[in-house]
C-alpha cells in the first residue's frame, strides 16, 4: 500500500518538484532528455472471462501528486524521491488511463471502452484511482503498483462496486531500465484483474 507520512516528507516532495523543474530545464538548454521509458498493456488477454455490451468509459486515473508526474517515484520507508534522469512518456495517470482502455479493447468483450470526448453512449464508468506505483528500496528491490477501481452506473451514478488491485515483483538492478520493466510487469498483472473484474461485473 502506498503508505506515506505527508506531513513529514511534505518539504522533501516540494524540493524534489523543483528540482524536477530544474532537470527539466537544464535538458531543454542542453538539447537533451532524459530517457523515457513506456508502459504497456497484456499483449495476452486470453485469461479474461466475461463480456458485456456496455459503453464503458474509463476517466483518467486519479493520484495524489507524487505520482501525477512523469518522474519515476522511489520509495524508502516514509522518504520519497524521483529516479535521476528517467522519465514516463507522459504523466502516469494519463499513461494508466490509456492502459486500462487498450487492455479492454483486446480482450474484444466490451461493446466499447474510451475516454470522455470520444462520442460514447455510456452506461458505465469505470473510475480508478492509483495508489502505488513505486520502486521500494527497503527490504529489497520491489516494484509496487496498486490501483482501487470503482465501477459507476453512468445512468444513476450509483458505483455498484469496488475493488484493489496489487502486484509487486522484484527488480533485477538499481538501474532506470530495470525498474522500468519490473513496473510494467507490475502493471500489466494489474490490468489483466481490472479487465477480469470490470467484465465479469457489468
Amino acid at each position: 500500500m502506498f503508505q506515506v507520512a505527508f506531513g513529514r516528507v511534505l518539504a522533501r516532495v516540494t524540493v524534489l518538484a523543483l528540482g524536477a523543474g530544474l532537470l527539466a530545464g537544464c535538458a531543454l538548454f542542453s538539447g537533451s532528455a532524459p530517457p523515457t521509458f513506456n508502459l504497456s498493456a497484456p499483449s495476452d488477454v486470453s485469461s479474461v472471462r466475461g463480456s458485456t455490451q456496455a459503453q464503458i468509459l474509463v476517466p483518467e486515473s486519479t493520484a495524489l501528486e507524487p505520482l501525477n508526474s512523469e518522474r519515476i517515484l522511489v520509495v524508502t520507508g516514509n522518504l520519497l524521491s524521483y529516479y535521476p534522469d528517467a522519465q514516463w512518456v507522459d504523466r502516469l495517470p494519463r499513461v494508466i488511463q490509456a492502459r486500462i482502455i487498450e487492455t479492454l479493447e483486446r480482450t474484444g468483450r466490451a461493446r466499447a471502452a474510451g475516454r470522455p470526448g470520444q462520442g460514447l453512449s455510456i452506461d458505465y464508468q469505470l473510475l480508478t484511482d492509483i495508489r502505488a506505483f513505486e520502486f521500494r528500496t527497503d527490504g529489497g528491490l520491489t516494484a509496487v503498483v496498486e490501483i482501487y477501481a470503482q465501477i459507476m452506473d453512468d445512468r444513476n451514478g450509483r458505483v455498484i462496486t469496488t475493488e484493489t488491485f496489487r502486484a509487486t515483483t522484484p527488480v533485477a538492478e538499481d538501474s532506470a531500465s530495470a525498474i522500468a520493466a519490473s513496473l510494467d510487469a507490475a502493471l500489466r498483472q494489474v490490468l489483466l484483474a481490472i479487465a477480469n473484474w470490470t467484465l465479469a461485473r457489468i
